[in-house]
Formats: C-alpha cells, sequence, structure tokens
C-alpha cells in the first residue's frame, strides 16, 4: 500500500500555523504524550490490529520496529502508517512493543508497549466500571446510575490518557423542570481498568446536562492532570474529606421542589491522580437568580467551560454562567498552589449591556485573531484573550456551532452556528470579527448543525443544519440532498474525508449515490447519552494512530468500551492531540450540548502534491 508519508507529516506538524496564527508551541506549555501503543483483537479472527502515535517531536525520517512477545514481526522498519495487522491467537496473551528507528538504528525515544489479553474482546477496549449505589430522593422516590460524559487527562504523568466519567442519576434534570435529583459522581480510570478514585459532589448540586462542567487538563505544567468543577458545602472528595458545611442542604423543599436557588458555592482543583481536593474558592460570579432574568433557576444555573491558552504559554480554566440573557466568564489561573482570578466578562456591566443572551449551549476555542492567544467563541459572540469583547453578531442563542478552517487555500478560521431566534437560521462567519461570509435566514428555531469535509468532490468543508436546504459548499449553494445527521463527525476509515457518527453509528457519504453507508454498528450492547443529542461518552484521537476512537457505554452501564477503527490507512499523521485547538476540543466536548472534537487546521480531501507548510513540501 502506497504510504504518504511526507504528506502526512507536514500537515499536522503545522497544525500550530494553520490558521495564520502565531502559537509557539515551543513555548507552550502542553502534554508530553506517550506512543500510545494499542492492540485490539479483530473481531472473530485469530489477528489483532496494532496502533501506535507518530508524535510531532518525531524526525520525519523517524521510523518504527513492532514487537510481539520479545520477537521483530516486521521484515524492515514501518516508515508508514503507524498501524498494522498481525497474528494473535485467540485464548492466548501476546506482548507487544513498538521501538522507535532513527538513522537505522532503534533509538528507543518514547518506545512503547501493550499487553493483548488472552481472553480481550474483539473490536475494542473493556473497562469494567464500579456502578455507583443509587438512592432515595427527600419525597421517597428511588434513583440509580448510568455512565455519561467522558474527559481524558493524563493523571499520573507517564503519557497516556486516562478516563474521568461522569456517572449521572436518571432523575436528572433539565433547567426547565423542578425534581429532586441524585448526587453527581465522578470516577477515574486507567484504561486497564484500574479505578483511581471517585469524587461525590453532593445534594448541594443538582444532576443535569447543563450544571455540572468538569474540565480535565494540566492547568499547572507538573506533567499530571487536574479536574475543575464548581462544588458546594457537602461535596466529598476522594480522600472522604468533605467540603464545607456536611449538613447544609439548600434544596427547595417546597413549591418548585429540588432546585438550588441559594447557599455556598465553589469552584474546586482536584488533584487529577488521588482525587483529593487541592484547592477551592468562592464561585464567581455568586448566585443570585433574579440577575439572569427569572426567580428559579432556569437561567442563571446554565453553565459552560472551557480551558484556553490566554497568555499563549500556559492554560487557564474559563468558568461560565448563563447566556440566554446576563452571560458572564470567568478565568482562573492555577499554579499547583493557588487558583487566581485572571478576568471576569460580565454583560450585567453597562458598557456590555448588548452581550447578554448571545451564547449557545457550547462553546468553542481557538486563536482565531492570529495574536497568539486563544479567544473564546461563545455562540453569537467572541470574547477576547484580554476578558473583553472581540465581536458580537446579536443573532443570540443557538444550540450547536463548529470552529474551524472550512477553505483549503486558506489559513483563517470560521465559525459554523445556527441559532433559535426563528430570524437568523444558519450562518457562517469569520472568526477573526464575525463578519457574515453567508447566511440560510428561517423563520424557524434551528436546533441542529453539522460541518465537515464528508464529500471528496466537493472543495473544502461541508456544512448543513436542520434547516439548510440541504449539504451546502463553503459559498453557500446546495450540492447534495443526502440525509446525513447533525450530531457527530469523526475520522474513522482511514481516509481523509470525516464520517459521521450518529445513533451508535458510523455512516459515510458515497460520492457516486449520495447515499450514507453505515460503516460501523455499536447498537447491539451499547448505548449513547442525553436522550435525543446522542452522543457518545467521548469520541477523540486517546489512543494509536491519528484516528479517532469511540468511548460509549453498554446499555448496563457495567463497562466502559473504548472502540478502534479496524481500517487501514494510507496516511501517517502526528496525533491530533497535538494540536491545541483539537486537544482543547477534546477538553469541552462534555460541556453541556456535546460537539465533536474539531481541530484548528484546514483537514480535509482536498491536500494536493506540492502544497508547502514550514519548509516541507509533499
Amino acid at each position: 500500500m502506497k504510504t504518504f508519508i511526507i504528506m502526512a507529516a507536514c500537515m499536522i506538524c503545522s497544525a500550530a500555523f494553520a490558521q495564520g496564527t502565531r502559537y509557539d508551541y515551543k513555548n507552550m506549555q502542553r502534554e508530553a504524550l506517550g506512543r500510545g501503543v494499542v492492540a485490539v483483537r479483530t473481531q472473530g479472527g485469530d489477528s489483532a490490529i496494532v496502533s501506535w502515535r507518530y508524535l510531532e517531536e518525531d524526525p520525519m525520517t523517524t521510523a518504527f520496529n513492532v514487537y510481539k512477545d520479545g520477537k521483530r514481526i516486521n521484515s524492515k522498519p514501518v516508515s508508514g502508517a503507524t498501524h498494522m495487522m498481525v497474528a494473535a491467537a485467540k485464548g492466548i496473551e501476546s506482548k507487544f512493543e513498538v521501538r522507535t528507528v532513527d538513522g537505522g538504528k532503534e533509538s528507543h525515544r518514547k518506545d512503547g508497549k501493550y499487553t493483548l489479553g488472552a481472553d480481550a474482546p474483539g473490536g475494542y477496549l473493556s473497562i469494567p466500571l464500579s456502578m455507583p449505589e443509587g438512592g432515595t430522593t427527600p419525597d421517597g422516590r428511588r434513583y440509580s446510575y448510568s455512565a455519561n460524559d467522558c474527559s481524558v487527562g493524563d493523571v499520573d504523568g507517564d503519557g497516556e490518557y486516562e478516563i474521568i466519567l461522569k456517572w449521572d442519576p436518571n432523575n436528572a434534570r433539565d433547567n426547565a423542570h423542578d425534581g429532586y435529583t441524585g448526587n453527581v459522581i465522578f470516577d477515574c480510570y486507567k484504561l486497564d481498568g484500574t479505578r483511581l478514585w471517585r469524587i461525590d459532589l453532593g445534594h448541594n448540586i443538582r444532576a443535569g446536562a447543563h450544571y455540572t462542567q468538569f474540565m480535565v487538563f494540566d492547568l499547572d505544567g507538573d506533567g499530571r492532570a487536574e479536574v475543575v468543577m464548581k462544588t458546594s458545602d457537602g461535596t466529598t472528595d476522594a480522600r472522604g474529606k468533605v467540603i464545607g458545611d456536611p449538613d447544609a442542604d439548600y434544596r427547595t423543599h417546597e413549591g418548585r421542589v429540588g432546585r438550588i436557588l441559594s447557599g455556598n458555592e465553589y469552584l474546586t482543583v482536584f488533584n487529577g491522580l488521588t482525587g483529593e481536593a487541592m484547592c477551592t474558592v468562592d464561585y464567581v460570579p455568586a448566585l443570585n437568580s433574579g440577575d439572569w432574568g427569572d426567580n428559579y433557576g432556569n437561567r442563571s444555573e446554565r453553565y459552560l467551560a472551557c480551558v484556553a491558552y490566554l497568555d499563549g504559554r500556559h492554560p487557564s480554566v474559563v468558568m461560565c454562567r448563563g447566556y440566554y440573557a446576563r452571560t458572564t466568564l470567568t478565568a482562573w489561573d492555577w499554579d499547583g498552589k493557588t487558583l487566581k482570578q485572571r478576568w471576569a466578562f460580565d454583560s450585567q456591566k453597562p458598557e456590555l449591556r448588548a452581550w447578554g443572551g448571545q451564547g449557545n449551549h457550547n462553546l468553542r476555542v481557538g486563536d482565531v485573531d492570529g495574536d497568539g492567544r486563544d479567544e473564546i467563541v461563545y455562540g453569537s459572540m467572541c470574547v477576547d484573550d484580554n476578558g473583553t469583547g472581540l465581536w458580537n453578531t446579536r443573532m443570540g442563542h443557538g444550540d450547536a456551532m463548529h470552529l474551524m478552517a472550512f477553505f483549503p487555500d486558506s489559513d483563517k478560521l470560521q465559525v459554523w452556528d445556527v441559532h433559535e431566534n426563528k430570524r437568523d437560521g444558519s450562518t457562517l462567519v469569520d472568526a477573526a470579527t464575525g463578519e457574515v461570509i453567508f447566511q440560510i435566514k428561517s423563520n424557524t428555531d434551528v436546533g441542529r448543525g453539522m460541518a465537515a469535509d464528508i464529500d471528496p468532490t466537493n472543495p473544502g468543508l461541508e456544512m448543513w443544519s436542520s434547516a439548510s436546504g440541504g449539504i451546502l459548499n463553503t459559498k453557500g449553494e446546495v450540492v447534495s440532498h443526502a440525509r446525513v445527521s447533525t450530531n457527530f463527525a469523526i475520522w474513522w476509515s482511514g481516509g481523509l474525508n470525516r464520517e459521521l457518527l450518529d445513533g451508535a453509528r458510523i455512516t459515510r457519504l458515497n460520492p457516486s449515490t449520495q447515499e450514507m453507508e453505515v460503516i460501523a454498528d455499536f447498537t447491539r450492547e451499547c448505548a449513547f447519552n442525553n436522550g435525543t443529542k446522542s452522543n457518545p461518552c467521548l469520541e477523540a484521537d486517546i489512543v494509536g494512530d491519528w484516528r479517532e476512537e469511540v468511548v460509549v457505554r453498554t446499555r448496563d452501564s457495567r463497562e466502559l468500551r473504548i472502540y478502534v477503527t479496524p481500517h487501514a490507512t494510507p496516511y501517517r499523521f502526528h496525533t491530533f492531540m497535538q494540536d491545541i485547538p483539537y486537544r482543547i476540543s477534546v477538553a469541552t466536548q462534555n460541556v453541556a450540548y456535546n460537539q465533536p472534537s474539531e481541530p484548528g487546521f484546514y483537514f480535509g480531501s482536498d491536500f494536493k502534491k506540492g502544497q508547502t507548510c514550514r519548509g516541507w513540501q509533499f
């Protein structure tokens, strides 16, 4: 199989420059990723897929040797795709090792190992889960738990990711509805199934998609990820330490029961390795429900969060409250000992009144203006790295948006957004200025929208929404009426186009027939999350080569499965997780209405021979 080594290496190593940013990757605080070796037995066969990372710091000439049980299985160093099929008999444990080859010799620079168990399942990695015990609400109703959103972080500094899992009770509520909920619980698991810790947020944190946004990231640069989230009196860390007053109960027990409209609110940094609360400060801004436009906690209790490199070098965590009316974003820096507030954006300030009501159920982060520092796209508005407003289209709230480079011949980022105001419909705007590139107006509530390069016959990315009239090109022209989902996109099959992930199925567009073809189906034993949103626990490039994995729960929530693509690929790319916008989009994927991971540079079927970047040509 022909392998496109130079092209692949070129495109991903150029991620820092692809959108015209001045990201200085050499001086940016980033994860030190390992080789990410993984072996997955094929479905029903005596073979396995071995896959590993090609890293940004690997020279172009880097090749690899692959060993099974101490014996090299490749006849010559692997200089192409970091993905291969090997013999692996059922019922026999196999130990795989990938060694780095530089200058024709094994250099042992970031080698990696993986043991494939004798009883390993086909097609996925299995993580057994320890389900929390259910409980009873004050009005006597029983509740149980199911596995929900996940994130990843290297909590122990070994260069590989651990899984942070949120457990939701089955009585979790949308903000619009009254009622008690069970406690929100978090676990941390290693990929071998070892559970490292459990945190219980307590009964003063209500359960639901809009309440608890958890950020997992190495914020202080010590090589180990922290976990940051909103807490309250009664939150219990993994060491059994209770934050605040364990007896406090802020839930309303009469009228609109179960709501939390008063009481102490905190922001806590947890140690990612131990689950211990390391620092707790007052949440900013404090709760005063009426300041957000109602008196029952619908608007004030809608939270977002993200990680952003606001100074161009160090990651900050940004906690956000409100978007229907009052809109607030507060940036925090963690140095390993203290949380320090960097800035606070608040539409309640007289000069920012017009910035209220412009937020989405999600947000995106990237250096949109090319100054080397991140901005936060917050729906119909963008907040600059210094906490001031950058632009505001005043098109109001929406449920979905996508921040990427849509044009293969441009280094600029754009935003595809949908709007609920029964007026503005769907828009593609310049991410640096908010200037509208094109707009598909609609008198309906446009609830869903998606963007991805799914059609190799059409230049650039395609985009569509529930009211776009079909699949659009970058000029806003309808190029297809194929029946496509508006949920998640994924790189799975091995080509440069992206597939679609929805309802536990992966589909791809057949450009000849304009029909969607199912290429993977997880519905038999697995379930996706959050009702009609039908999102996986996580979708991201967390192990192996540059393709993305699907993390999903079994129907009984007794197991997490990490599905790894079985498809060969002719391409060798650096892991997407070394692209800052992509890595941040993974960290924010679980926020409110989940959105797929997306890179900060153009990636698609329009790569051409002769294209250059950072001095490399292919």
